[in-house]
């Protein structure tokens, strides 16, 4: 069980906004968050969260030159157990997606009232996943989409291929029905996956539930 405060570190390139935010948790949660310290720059993100065991780090995506996404995939690599609640500025579905395929545990507008921020972080310690609601719908409409173009693209074979991988078969349980030896099915996974856009297996099941493939009933 965690004891005291629960550490706090925050990425963002405006250092107001950082000493803002800091001074909220501390004077509407200091005995759940404690911020233990801020950087403007995502290549020293990785460190602080190291150097101060932090148990969030809140990263603001628009951090030149390194990248909030970038930022958050290097700490997640580096800290998987540490949760990452990403900010932005724009509502830009692209960046969103893209912030949590690297591994973010929320998304959240910076137009939001910064008063609503001690719940959603509250809500990633307890290992919930935070986005808002017009925002996640919003993702899934364009999963839909992607699902549906994607479908468009893909030949008949890349089809079956991707419905064994989206029942969650091992390689050399794809490699059988699809008459090729295990290395080749490993070789045609990383391309399906690379065609779909998707970063691994679970997003590209994912979205061949959303395409209809795990429909018995589609041709």
């Amino acid at each position: 069980m965690h004891e005291g405060p629960h550490t706090v570190v925050i990425v963002d390139d405006h250092a107001l906004f950082a000493q803002g935010l800091a001074l909220l948790l501390e004077s509407r949660a200091g005995d759940t968050f404690r911020v233990a310290g801020s950087t403007t720059a995502g290549e020293e993100a990785v460190a602080l969260v190291g150097k101060n065991r932090a148990d969030i780090a809140v990263v603001d995506l628009a951090l030149p030159p390194l990248g909030g996404v970038e930022t958050i995939r290097r700490i997640k690599a580096a800290y998987p157990g540490t949760k990452v609640l990403a900010l932005s500025g724009t509502e830009d579905l692209d960046l969103a997606a893209a912030a949590l395929r690297a591994g973010a545990d929320g998304y959240l507008g910076k137009s939001a009232d910064p008063a609503v921020l001690v719940a959603p972080l509250s809500s990633l310690l307890a290992g919930v996943k935070v986005v808002r609601g017009e925002l996640l719908e919003a993702l899934l409409a364009s999963a839909d989409r992607t699902a549906d173009g994607v479908l468009d693209t893909l030949s008949e074979r890349d089809v079956e291929l991707w419905r064994l991988l989206a029942r969650g078969l091992e390689t050399s349980e794809i490699a059988r029905p699809m008459l090729v030896s295990e290395r080749t099915a490993k070789r045609m996974i990383a391309s399906l996956l690379h065609k779909l856009g998707a970063a691994n297996r679970i997003e590209a099941a994912a979205l061949a539930g959303r395409a209809g493939l795990l429909d018995d009933a589609r041709p």
